[in-house]
């Protein structure tokens, strides 16, 4: 019997809201995933580093929803100036980390994981911010569509792994990263102003196109971080606990990691 690709669609979203049929595959997604962890994971007396990016736009509206309709008591840390409004727009209760040091989870997106549960970050620019509120919590998540998910980083994400630089050292640290390691790393230019984005810590970020035969990422990334001037790199390895990404049927993927924090 022949189905319409209507019919199919409809199959595929059988029981689900008809808020996420209105919306295009990936946003769908995005909101699946979003909504599976903040279901999942966040309980009642807790603290919660809240990401950047879009997809954590629905992990935070889901997080308003189940604190109207559950009453809960939740502490939001935020990653970045965005997140912070996103937080105080929802009217949910907004902390830091001299108050909260240990976090209980944080929920963030990622502009790719691999098989290895190694993630590119920083497509935003809020890389560092993001990384130092993982690093603080307990559990750290990662929610995003289908197309973040591959088997090793650069097959899905081309536009290179951002690197947060002080100003002065942009040019150093570019020649030295290209040096060593080959590729091309490149300034990240304002959409629209003149000139670099400048991050929320008042930095420029360089991004790199590595070369697609590079796998010791913790090894890289390790000395990367040491090069003088360079304040973080968006390689987030042996952080994440647990990725999401929604389908484009409407399930949910899950991936873990063999991390076991103290």
């Amino acid at each position: 019997m022949f189905h319409s690709p209507v019919q199919i669609a409809a199959r595929l979203w059988h029981g689900y809201p008809r808020s996420l049929l209105k919306m295009g595959p990936l946003e769908s997604a995005k909101k699946i995933a979003a909504h599976k962890a903040v279901n999942e994971y966040v309980q009642n007396n807790t603290v919660i580093g809240i990401g950047s990016g879009s997809t954590v736009v629905y992990a935070v509206h889901r997080l308003a929803e189940r604190v109207k309709e559950e009453g809960l008591n939740v502490v939001c840390i935020s990653t970045s100036f965005q997140a912070r409004q996103l937080i105080l727009d929802n009217h949910l209760t907004l902390g830091d980390l001299e108050t909260y040091p240990k976090l209980d989870c944080a929920i963030d997106g990622a502009d790719e994981v691999d098989a290895e549960m190694n993630l590119i970050k920083g497509g935003g620019g809020c890389l560092l911010q993001e990384k130092i509120v993982a690093s603080c919590a307990q559990q750290f998540l990662v929610i995003a569509d289908y197309t973040k998910n591959s088997q090793k980083l650069g097959e899905q994400y081309k536009k290179g792994i951002p690197i947060e630089v002080v100003p002065m050292a942009y040019v150093p640290i570019q020649h030295r990263i290209e040096k060593t390691y080959g590729g091309t790393a490149k300034i990240r230019m304002a959409v629209a102003k003149a000139g670099p984005v400048v991050t929320d810590n008042g930095n420029f970020i360089l991004d790199w196109h590595f070369p697609q035969d590079l796998t010791n990422w913790n090894k890289i990334n390790e000395e990367i971080s040491l090069i003088p001037g360079v304040v973080e790199t968006g390689l987030f390895i042996n952080m994440a606990e647990k990725a999401f990404f929604g389908m484009p049927d409407g399930s949910v993927k899950e991936q873990s990691s063999n991390i076991q924090k103290i």
